[in-house]
């Protein structure tokens, strides 16, 4: 009990002292949407009025990483330029402590996901999405990356196409070619990390097959199947 307070102290006073995010480069600035509507007849997307919901204003917001009882990092809020470096100094910082990273995001940058996702992996750990909470968009390029990956009933997890945007500062936009080639590229790089975290491939088809105005969410039974989950109740 005494070592749980004396960590928890430490996060709040480092939190309470971190520097501000890391704004984005150009290019890379994209608003998440939280709540958006289901793409699957009969398949319902997650109300934000549901008792537990954060709201979608706060989930908005850049990713607030807090550790809590039991070993948990709670991962809250959009996935911004540079979340995976505090995701990554939270980490190391807490050491052996951390044993489950709680995930309820809209996502938001894909190269900082897959970071966060192969860093989870690389250090054993578990994910979890809780019966409130979202995780859609490219957080679950982060939620794959568990050893074990426990989706709660009524969670909500989906996946829709995504994009990056990502060029230096200062540079003229990309025209459509090379902003196709950069899709390609962002997409067999998601591809590869879900076949390498175990997950079945299908799961990438349906996010390209999804718009990015609405969000294919997975039942109960296809978070198994698809291997996207390892524990999962509907």
């Amino acid at each position: 009990m005494a070592l749980t307070i004396a960590v928890l102290g430490w996060d709040l006073a480092e939190r309470m002292t971190a520097p501000p995010e890391r704004p984005a480069v150009p290019g890379e600035e994209h608003t998440v949407q939280p709540y958006l509507p289901s793409a699957r007849p009969g398949m319902p997307g997650p109300e934000e009025r549901r008792p537990g919901r954060v709201p979608a204003a706060d989930l908005r917001k850049p990713m607030v990483i807090e550790l809590v009882a039991g070993g948990r990092l709670e991962a809250r809020g959009a996935i911004t330029p540079g979340t995976a470096e505090r995701f990554a100094a939270e980490i190391a910082r807490l050491g052996d402590y951390v044993k489950t990273v709680v995930l309820n995001s809209p996502g938001g940058s894909v190269s900082d996901a897959l970071a966060m996702g192969r860093l989870i992996r690389e250090r054993r750990l578990d994910t979890k999405v809780e019966a409130s909470g979202l995780c859609v968009s490219s957080c679950p390029l982060v939620f794959v990356g568990g050893v074990n990956r426990i989706a709660e009933g009524g969670s909500a997890i989906g996946v829709h196409q995504v994009f990056t945007g990502r060029r230096s500062a200062g540079a003229p936009p990309a025209d459509a070619a090379e902003g196709m080639a950069g899709g390609q590229r962002v997409s067999a790089e998601c591809q590869r990390h879900l076949v390498a975290m175990g997950v079945d491939p299908r799961v990438w088809m349906s996010a390209m097959e999804t718009p990015p105005q609405e969000m294919f969410y997975f039942s109960a039974g296809e978070l198994l199947e698809l291997k996207l989950a390892t524990a999962a109740r509907s």
